[in-house]
């Protein structure tokens, strides 16, 4: 058995990624991974030497996830959560995800797994395909069918695929949140929309209100994203531009803001607790 607080430090710069699986009696303790389509809710972030964005948000995120999908209580999941956090690595880039599993008992879990390397632009492949998500508001139980997405997205030669509803109206890519710039208005999906609340999403949007930028919820079309400053975000890669469409004659837009949206993104960040 090991405690929380001695996991993951001495071991980050000799181990590639590893689980641990909580209990209430003992804590954290070395496990095998469990398969992604066992995940009933699910959470990641980036760490950069010992710095995160956003982790609150995070934190509010999964135990909501948690409490929806077990009927858990928050408390407990709280309790997980702080031992997870004193386990997680305080130098170099690494991207963990704190996960609950099942089947019955669903059982909480922390996976620490080095960050894939960041890009600054995407490419995004639109298909004729409405989103096929199960639980579109819960990060979890659609990640291999997000997976395979992506897949079929990078045999086209893209990064991302982007997400509809049936009528068309622009939802999400399988791992970002989107926002795009119609004149100098900073516009994201409407809230009623099947969407996973985004993280990197919500602190853009905060900086805008402090900035004074005007932001609006907008029900958009593909094709009126035609020509427009097109933002992918989420917490690994931060903001990236869209620099091509794959699928339709669609053209991205010049990403005239990004460079100074993602340098203050950079900046953004806090010390793990």
């Amino acid at each position: 058995m090991i405690a929380a607080q001695n996991v993951g430090h001495a071991d980050a710069s000799d181990q590639k990624q590893w689980t641990l699986m909580w209990r209430e009696d003992g804590g954290l303790m070395p496990s095998r991974a469990v398969p992604d389509s066992a995940l009933l809710a699910a959470d990641s972030w980036l760490i950069d030497d010992g710095r995160v964005r956003g982790l609150d948000h995070h934190r509010r995120r999964f135990v909501a996830a948690c409490v929806e999908a077990s009927g858990d209580s928050p408390a407990r999941i709280e309790s997980f959560w702080r031992d997870a956090i004193a386990a997680l690595p305080r130098t170099e880039r690494w991207f963990p995800r704190v996960e609950l599993a099942g089947p019955e008992p669903a059982r909480l879990f922390l996976r620490i797994r080095p960050a894939p390397p960041r890009t600054v632009k995407v490419t995004v492949c639109l298909t004729e395909e409405f989103d096929p998500r199960s639980h579109p508001r819960r990060e979890g139980p659609d990640l291999c069918l997000l997976a395979h997405l992506r897949e079929r997205a990078a045999a086209r030669g893209a990064q991302e695929l982007l997400l509809t509803t049936p009528s068309g109206t622009v939802l999400e890519g399988t791992g970002a949140s989107v926002l795009w710039w119609e004149d100098d208005v900073q516009c994201l999906p409407p809230r009623e929309l099947p969407l996973l609340t985004g993280v990197t999403s919500a602190l853009i949007q905060d900086r805008a209100a402090e900035l004074g930028v005007r932001t609006e919820h907008r029900r958009r079309a593909v094709r009126e994203l035609d020509g427009r400053e097109v933002w992918l975000v989420n917490a690994v890669h931060g903001i990236r531009p869209v620099a091509a469409w794959l699928g339709r004659p669609l053209r991205a837009g010049p990403a005239l803001r990004a460079a100074a949206w993602q340098t203050w993104l950079d900046g953004a960040c806090d010390p793990i607790p």
